[in-house]
């Protein structure tokens, strides 16, 4: 007998009167932990449920490396993210995984390679965050880019750029690139080798030296029932007021991996110059996110007391981490305000629009709020921190997914809440209903975990039975 069945004897024989409680207890156990949870599900911080801000319900400041509280404008890198190392050339280039997260590094000079093993069925993003050491000289044009290319050498999608800006300060720079399957490409549709490319750009004053850099590929399957090829032509492009109302103390996180959980409503975090916030907002299918950054007054001098160009920066980008809209706000010591653009609602069709801002909400989940203090802000106004109020405002009512045929990779990162609507894990999208809108999730995901209650029912039951039968038997002395 193996182990398991040693300790199994052991329970038994020491309480005899007590093993179905045992057997009730692993089968119950077994079917909670079978049920299947979103990763910022449980993380997510709700104004409805968080009572207003005092000293008892603040967010504790965290000890870990990862948190927001570590040195300004560091970048809080994936937890056990394996580490790649980019090729000067395509022949040495090291093999990514979509689904997993790679820490690397970035030359001041030249291109780096990474390798990709792609099917000729579904879709891949690579995101590269870019993160300059928070002590070097950086000039507004200079930045990083990266591209997607097939084994001709030949770009799958159009080279995404990201600069510093105006702020002159070291921040993180997030660019990404795409292998889109589409029935109006002829270009990168089938199965084989690819390669990521990453470089600096426009490097003319800034200090020699590498970048860290971070790599997350996705991977997005088709759909089991082709839908529209083209963007929609019309929706709701009117910009609601604000959430108002008392605001609820959050504290941002360094990086994607560690972003912050929100939700509709008014949110309060403190800001120093050179740090970088993150925070994550579930927005579903058929739904529209809209989102402030309010910069409080400086509440100390500075040595120059003037005025910083691009001194703060709002950034959203979707799941993939594909920058959606950006605003720069110049700051000059007095309250400031800066508002995303009115973006659609996320949709599968939004792909095929021209706009970033359109063809960036293409998928539900989790989309990121990026907020940056530039470092020259410290310069002129101290070292403050500085209040930072987020308003968010996510509208519509949330619809079922397109109908994935597949798992994505990582799993279920398009998909909002505990089941989501049909759009993220094959099996989530009751495939017999043969529309293109794909059928709900949410309903596979209740018949899925319907289907388990009711077999962890009967089973109990019968333990419960088969409990009673022997109990009888003993007392009549059988």
């Amino acid at each position: 007998m193996g182990r398991g069945t040693g300790r199994w004897r052991v329970a038994v024989g020491g309480r005899r009167t007590a093993w179905w409680r045992v057997a009730v207890g692993g089968i119950v156990l077994g079917a909670v932990a079978g049920a299947p949870v979103s990763p910022g599900f449980a993380a997510s911080a709700s104004p409805s449920t968080s009572p207003p801000a005092s000293p008892s319900t603040l967010a504790a400041p965290s000890t870990s490396p990862t948190s927001s509280s570590a040195t300004a404008s560091s970048y809080a890198f994936a937890e056990d993210a394996p580490s790649v190392t980019g090729a000067a050339d395509t022949a040495d280039a090291e093999l990514l995984e979509p689904g997993t997260t790679y820490r690397s590094s970035l030359p001041s000079d030249g291109k780096v390679y990474y390798r990709l093993h792609l099917d000729g069925t579904s879709t891949v993003y690579v995101a590269a965050t870019a993160v300059p050491p928070t002590d070097v000289a950086v000039t507004p044009t200079e930045g990083v880019r990266v591209s997607l290319q097939d084994a001709d050498g030949r770009s799958c999608s159009a080279a995404d750029t990201a600069s510093i800006g105006a702020g002159r300060s070291p921040r993180p720079l997030t660019v990404w690139g795409a292998r889109q399957l589409s029935p109006s490409r002829s270009l990168c549709q089938g199965a084989g080798t690819y390669y990521v490319v990453v470089e600096r750009v426009l490097r003319t004053e800034s200090s020699p030296g590498n970048w860290d850099l971070e790599l997350a590929p996705v991977l997005e399957p088709r759909l089991r029932t082709a839908g529209a090829t083209s963007a929609p032509e019309a929706w709701d492009s009117a910009t609601p007021s604000p959430p108002a109302g008392a605001a609820v103390r959050v504290r941002g996180g360094g990086g994607f991996g560690s972003a912050t959980a929100l939700e509709q409503g008014v949110w309060r975090d403190d800001v120093r110059p050179g740090q970088t916030l993150f925070y994550e907002v579930p927005v579903d299918w058929g739904q529209q996110v809209y989102a402030t950054a309010d910069l409080s007054s400086s509440s100390g001098g500075g040595a120059g007391g003037g005025f910083v160009p691009g001194g703060v920066n709002l950034a959203l980008y979707n799941p993939v981490r594909g920058l959606v809209d950006a605003t720069s706000i110049s700051y000059n010591g007095s309250q400031k305000s800066g508002a995303l653009a009115a973006l659609p609602p996320v949709g599968y069709d939004n792909r095929y629009a021209v706009s970033d801002r359109v063809n960036g909400m293409r998928f539900a989940g989790a989309y990121y709020l990026v907020v940056h203090l530039a470092a020259r802000v410290g310069e002129e106004f101290g070292d403050g921190p500085f209040g930072l109020v987020l308003r968010l405002r996510v509208k519509g009512e949330a619809t079922v997914g397109p109908g994935y045929a597949g798992q994505s990779q990582p799993s279920g990162i398009f998909q909002v809440g505990l089941l989501g609507r049909g759009a993220g894990a094959a099996g989530e999208a009751d495939s017999s209903d043969g529309d293109g809108g794909g059928g709900g999730g949410g309903d596979a995901g209740m018949k899925l975990v319907a289907v388990g209650g009711i077999g962890a029912g009967t089973v109990v039951l019968v333990v419960l039975g088969v409990w009673v039968v022997v109990g009888r038997r003993r007392a009549a002395g059988v």
